[in-house]
């Protein structure tokens, strides 16, 4: 390769990383099963000063923890045991008790700590514990109740729900719904909460405890045919994106479509037992920075898009104590040291590229595709390969406007690969001044003087 080429190339990749670090904030579970970490405030002053980390979610309410992240901008999710739940339900005492701990474990701490959300247990609806779940939602309004009687107004109420609060389907989103039960009894009013309160429903989507061999591509965000929902004609390359879109479909049938969703827990283990497959750093960089990519851009989901999510990648270290098997102990971002296990992005001090945000070369894009006049296009070349074409899609769309090609957009029709990969590629080449590179797209892609617009689809040039 000629050596100026390399030089462009070199130069577009590191004003690419410089232009996506801003966006790559994100939040991280912070744990402390193991004994050879570093102490809280060493932590929070590193996650403070030279990571885009700017929310932590821990499990407990440590006081060692909370005030640790004083004076930092970090906001914090503090958790309540799922123990403390029944009492904090009684209908004559559960105020009291509530009003109680948030005076002995948040009161001391707020407002130099910004916890902004308090988490009412963990997973509560994998109990086979009736009383506990039944305790759960008015445990919920209880401490929403005793925070605004304490004067704390900036902590919300949620709580974490494992993905089996869907009843089981086909993996095709359009048609989840809650578990029956649940569906009728709990969510409803639970979501009305939500509403009121204006605190998120956080779920802990987990691709990588529901993929196998022939899914794997599916669940890293690596190029694959996709799933496709024939209801809303959206074709899902992604497993937390089509998870995530089921919580939605489920919630919208209930009519709370209107209710932020959180990501309270998500990731992917470097080591795991002998023998199996789709465990290492690089798979583990790879579902984190599509999860990044999905959740902190302005990406969103197909059902979602340009929606940012509340997110808490799991997990900021490994947790060497922790039992169970291997992969429980190798889910960290970074060493006790504070390097990292693997390059995800997030230092602010230059060590540390950012994410690459696809497998496409990128030549540094803007988020939205100015018209360039020069009457030049990018479309998809005749007989490219439909999964190259779809990965043209995801790649190009989480960096321009792709609307159009959506259902009831004006470039909806044709709906194929070809037609919405010529679209989006075309966007993307224009938000770049029309640079040759830009329409590569892994050789997939063509210039033509010949404008493909028709009808009311005008594309951009």
């Amino acid at each position: 390769m000629p050596l100026l080429l390399l030089m462009l190339l070199a130069a577009g990749a590191a004003a690419a990383a410089e232009a996506a670090t801003p966006s790559l904030s994100i939040g991280v579970n912070y744990g402390a099963n193991a004994d050879n970490l570093p102490t809280p405030t060493a932590v929070a002053a590193f996650l403070a000063s030279k990571t885009t980390i700017d929310r932590v979610k821990l499990f407990d309410a440590n006081p060692a923890f909370i005030s640790a992240f004083a004076g930092t901008p970090i906001s914090l999710a503090v958790s309540l045991p799922n123990s403390a739940l029944p009492a904090l339900a009684d209908k004559s005492t559960g105020l009291d008790a509530a009003r109680s701990w948030i005076r002995a474990n948040l009161s001391p701490f707020v407002p130099a700590t910004n916890v902004t959300l308090l988490l009412a247990g963990n997973e509560i609806l994998l109990s086979t514990d009736t009383n506990l779940i039944l305790s759960l939602l008015p445990a919920m309004r209880r401490l929403a109740q005793a925070l605004k009687a304490e004067g704390l107004t900036g902590v919300r109420v949620t709580t974490p729900h494992y993905l089996g609060i869907l009843a089981p389907s086909d993996g095709i989103p359009s048609n989840a719904t809650f578990r029956a039960g649940y569906n009728e009894k709990l969510f409803p009013a639970m979501l009305q909460f939500h509403r009121d309160t204006g605190s998120p429903f956080m779920v802990n989507p987990y691709p990588y405890f529901s993929y196998n061999a022939q899914t794997l591509n599916y669940a890293l965000f690596r190029p694959n045919a996709g799933i496709y929902d024939p209801a809303t004609k959206l074709n899902y390359t992604s497993m937390l994106d089509a998870q995530v879109d089921a919580i939605y479909t489920a919630m919208k049938k209930l009519g709370y479509g209107d209710v932020d969703i959180a990501i309270g827990e998500a990731g992917w283990p470097t080591q795991a037992e002998a023998g199996q497959i789709g465990v290492g750093v690089q798979e583990a960089r790879d579902f984190n920075e599509g999860m990044i990519r999905v959740c902190s851009s302005g990406k969103g989901t197909p059902l979602m898009p340009g929606k940012k999510f509340e997110t808490y990648l799991f997990s900021l270290f490994d947790e060497n104590q922790k039992p169970g098997p291997i992969a429980e102990r190798h889910f960290g971002l970074f060493n006790p040291d504070f390097t990292p296990v693997y390059d995800l992005g997030l230092l602010r001090d230059g060590s540390s590229v950012a994410p690459n945000p696809a497998p496409n070369p990128s030549p540094n894009p803007s988020p939205k595709p100015s018209p360039s006049g020069g009457g030049k296009w990018c479309v998809a070349k005749t007989g490219a390969n439909g999964t190259d074409l779809q990965n043209n899609i995801n790649y190009a769309c989480g960096y321009v406007d792709c609307k159009a090609i959506q259902s009831g957009g004006a470039c909806f029709d044709p709906n194929n690969l070809q037609s919405h990969a010529s679209f989006a590629m075309n966007a993307y080449y224009q938000a770049n001044s029309d640079s040759a590179s830009a329409c590569d797209f892994k050789g997939t892609g063509v210039v033509t003087s010949s404008d493909p617009s028709y009808g009311s689809c005008k594309y951009v040039s």
